[in-house]
């Protein structure tokens, strides 16, 4: 009879150690869930979608937002928050060697990009506008723009019409009608 109850003790431990360990699995799956969908997301998710992608409780949620925005602190990625999304991305001190990485030389000069962003704020604009501010190589970064299928242009009396293209938001992974950051004053 003692024996029968040690054996029952013994249970009762190895199912409560047995429990901790399982709720200890279950945290590093949800962590890796969280994980996989910020790196793949390449953009910023909201606590629903995050939600919705990884079954984690929103309450769990934030908390293992917060563990990895401290885990990527002082690495080469981190985890930021901006008005209640969530993205995973390179650490800025990095973005342009990832960049050269990945494209084998910048994708687009400083110069090209700060065009492509004056268009993108203030489209539609007429080209000779976006040469009054950026200068004559303006019209080189225009028609680069264009082949690549970012720009689209509309012939608008002496001048073109300038707009993004579907495959502009396509190409920088952003969905048609958000904001694009602080261009449009978010």
């Amino acid at each position: 009879m003692v024996e029968e109850e040690n054996k029952g003790v013994e249970e009762t431990s190895i199912s409560s150690e047995s429990l901790e360990e399982l709720d200890e699995e279950g945290e590093r799956e949800n962590i890796k869930k969280i994980e996989a969908a910020l790196f793949v997301a390449g953009r910023y998710l909201s606590i629903a979608e995050l939600v919705m992608l990884t079954d984690v409780n929103p309450i769990l949620l934030k908390k293992i937002l917060s563990d990895l925005t401290d885990k990527y602190k002082d690495t080469g990625l981190d985890v930021v928050e901006q008005a209640g999304k969530w993205k995973m991305d390179v650490a800025s001190d990095y973005r342009d060697l990832v960049n050269k990485l990945a494209t084998g030389q910048s994708e687009f000069s400083k110069a090209e990009q700060e065009s492509l962003a004056i268009i993108a704020y203030k489209q539609p604009m007429k080209q000779s506008v976006l040469v009054k501010i950026r200068g004559n190589k303006a019209y080189d970064h225009v028609k680069k723009f264009s082949e690549l299928g970012l720009v689209n242009k509309k012939r608008d009396g002496r001048s073109w019409e300038l707009g993004l293209s579907d495959s502009f938001y396509d190409y920088f992974h952003l969905v048609k009608g958000e904001k694009l950051g602080d261009f449009e004053g978010g």
